[in-house]
């Protein structure tokens, strides 16, 4: 490359936001409530509670356990206020019991939640308003056991207030949220997207006597991304449901860094052309890890056998989806402009070089759990 581009490409790279490299927010709510009676546990990230209220006493951005504990009030009353369960009326909770986990993105409080309701027959509400005033993009993933029936749903802005009957089941509109949630969270899996993204941007070119040229139909341009796409969709079909059934478990800093580094190798291989032809291979193979990345948001859940299977029919064609959108709006936009310089050197190696460097500070901050750039 020449100069120019290398600077073009730390230039690009400069306004990558570090938010893009991290897991989305969510938390974790498991509630049973059998008659009056209510008992669950809440997990909220640490980096969340500490986004919001403020738990670094000595801003040295490392959070300690005296830190923590001098703050279980807090936490509590900041908590519980954006909890409202009611049945019969408002359902009356308290934190028994404060502790920290560790989840696949790090550190979390655990809230032992006790309480009870007015009513032990009526239909269940809750109303769940975390952070979304903070952050629209939080998610809370709920497993409710309601008289000894299993419920769950992802609580999102637009879906935080949720009515449960008892003895009602509800699968269908358990599958419809986890469809929608899946086309989220690829959306919003800024690492799957550009990884998904390197492999298409040079489906509308060939590699030809050292340099790139238009492709020269749309035919064989869509040829390319079904390929690559449905390798892509495949492989980590097969790792999203080993891994959300339990079957088979990787460190989430592997999974991280791996991920990370599919995201490396795809760009790199855009700038410096290894494989050319059978890029549905490259797809294929770090689809497989990809996979275990989207199964976090599942198998932090918890959900019972018969929830999962059918939340994870939901989210992985979610994910489909999501992924088809993106080739649509993507490719015939990308077709017109093939023989331009502004998609050849501004989209195509611009675009390859800013991914290049956005991916290796993930890698890095991934594989040696540091943090090279300030939110």
């Amino acid at each position: 490359m020449t100069l120019l581009r290398v600077l073009l490409c730390i230039l690009l790279a400069s306004f990558a936001s570090p938010a893009m490299a991290h897991k989305a927010s969510d938390s974790y709510l498991v509630l049973s409530v059998k008659g009056q009676e209510v008992s669950g546990q809440w997990d909220i990230a640490l980096r969340d509670i500490d986004f919001a209220i403020g738990l670094d006493a000595n801003g040295d951005g490392e959070l300690t356990w005296g830190e923590v504990s001098a703050r279980h009030a807090d936490i509590t009353a900041w908590a519980l206020g954006r909890l409202n369960v009611q049945r019969g009326g408002d359902c009356v909770l308290q934190v028994v019991e404060h502790l920290v986990d560790n989840h696949t993105d790090g550190a979390y409080a655990v809230l032992r939640l006790r309480g009870s309701c007015p009513s032990s027959t009526q239909a269940l509400a809750l109303n769940y308003r975390l952070l979304f005033d903070l952050d629209a993009l939080h998610r809370g993933l709920l497993r409710l056991e309601l008289d000894g029936v299993s419920h769950s749903a992802v609580l999102a802005p637009d879906t935080g207030v949720l009515k449960v009957q008892a003895g009602e089941t509800s699968r269908l509109a358990q599958f419809g949220q986890y469809l929608v949630e899946g086309i989220w969270h690829i959306w919003i899996g800024f690492d799957h997207i550009l990884f998904l993204l390197s492999l298409l941007l040079p489906a509308v070119l060939v590699h030809e006597a050292r340099r790139w040229t238009g492709v020269g139909s749309f035919r064989a341009a869509l040829t390319e991304v079904l390929w690559v796409v449905t390798a892509f969709t495949v492989a980590h079909s097969i790792t999203l449901t080993l891994a959300t059934l339990q079957i088979v478990s990787l460190p989430s800093r592997l999974v991280e860094s791996a991920i990370a580094a599919s995201v490396v190798l795809a760009a790199a291989n855009n700038l410096w052309p290894m494989v050319e032809r059978r890029r549905w291979l490259v797809a294929f193979s770090f689809g497989l890890i990809h996979g275990f990345g989207f199964a976090s948001v599942l198998t932090e859940l918890g959900l019972p056998k018969d929830a999962l299977v059918l939340s994870l029919l939901g989210f992985n064609l979610g994910v489909e989806t999501g992924q088809l959108a993106i080739v649509a709006g993507f490719l015939p936009l990308a077709y017109l402009l093939r023989n331009t310089a502004l998609y050849r050197k501004g989209v195509f190696v611009g675009g390859s070089c800013f991914t290049l460097l956005v991916a290796l500070v993930w890698l890095v901050e991934r594989a040696f759990n540091l943090k090279l750039i300030s939110a």
